[in-house]
């Protein structure tokens, strides 16, 4: 267990002590918590509460994250779950859990386990028995599947791999705005992790689908993402509709991985407070 910080018991006791429905952003590799500033502003204009933590050790700004990269090695997926579980746990009121690329992995995990009010997962990552494997993704994750070695290592991209990956779908000038003001670096650790996890029987890669704990689900994707294709996330949603639980997929049209934080972010934002304020007024 990883101690929450003192921004997070902030956040947890403020929650707590408001009385609105509290929601949870999980962000994912190569971003902050901070990625989600414009979100939070917006939610809270809403009437919400709204809890940013970072993964384990985090540091505070991009400038102290490209300062000391190997803050970031050897995170796993079921560490960073279990941080955001130890966080949600506090909680007087069940949240709604928003995440992006890993980040939308954990919130279905955390949804899993029965956290979670209703979800939202954002262009997240295959979990064992996704199936597909396109070649924008492999091309994506190249900067870390590569080399062996960065299984324990922590892992900056350049510009042109952030271009790829991240903000293939915004014109030049956006991308080397977005890669300046929010690209860290990541651990490869999970990326590892996913690639192997059809091919592990225990890996921490997992979703219990049919779990009737997980709760309200919606899955989306940018429609040009090349580090989360489209059609993984679709097949993601093809396996969480057994669940007995509501499970809705939107696909965004000419958006890539950077859909959170580039120009439109609030058009995605605008798609998760709907579902959200239905499934919390059902």
């Amino acid at each position: 267990m990883t101690a929450l910080t003192t921004h997070e018991q902030q956040e947890i006791y403020r929650a707590n002590t408001e009385g609105k429905q509290p929601v949870v952003f999980v962000h994912g590799l190569y971003l902050l918590a901070s990625s989600w500033d414009q979100w939070r502003t917006l939610f809270e204009e809403q009437g919400y509460i709204t809890l940013i933590p970072g993964w384990p050790d985090d540091p505070e700004t991009v400038n102290e994250a490209i300062n000391d990269p190997e803050v970031f090695a050897n995170k796993r997926i079921k560490q960073v779950t279990d941080h955001y579980s130890d966080v949600i746990r506090k909680l007087k009121t069940k949240p709604a859990v928003v995440g992006h690329s890993f980040g939308g992995l954990i919130a279905q995990q955390l949804a899993d386990q029965g956290l979670s009010a209703v979800t939202v997962a954002i262009d997240p990552p295959g979990f064992r028995g996704v199936l597909p494997l396109p070649l924008s993704e492999l091309k994506s994750g190249a900067p870390v599947l590569s080399n062996p070695a960065n299984y324990h290592r922590a892992v900056s991209l350049t510009y042109e791999q952030f271009r790829y990956g991240f903000a293939n779908a915004v014109e030049e000038d956006e991308a080397h705005q977005l890669y300046n003001t929010f690209a860290v670096p990541g651990s490869g650790t999970p990326l590892f992790q996913a690639a192997a996890a059809n091919f592990n029987p225990w890996t921490e890669d997992q979703v219990n689908t049919k779990n009737p704990e997980r709760g309200p689900l919606l899955l989306i994707a940018g429609e040009k993402d090349h580090t989360v294709p489209l059609s993984v996330v679709a097949a993601a949603y093809k396996l969480q509709r057994n669940n007995p639980a509501v499970t809705k997929f939107h696909e965004m049209l000419n958006r890539g991985h950077s859909l959170t934080i580039d120009h439109g972010w609030s058009e995605v934002a605008e798609v998760a407070l709907a579902f959200i304020a239905q499934q919390l007024t059902r």
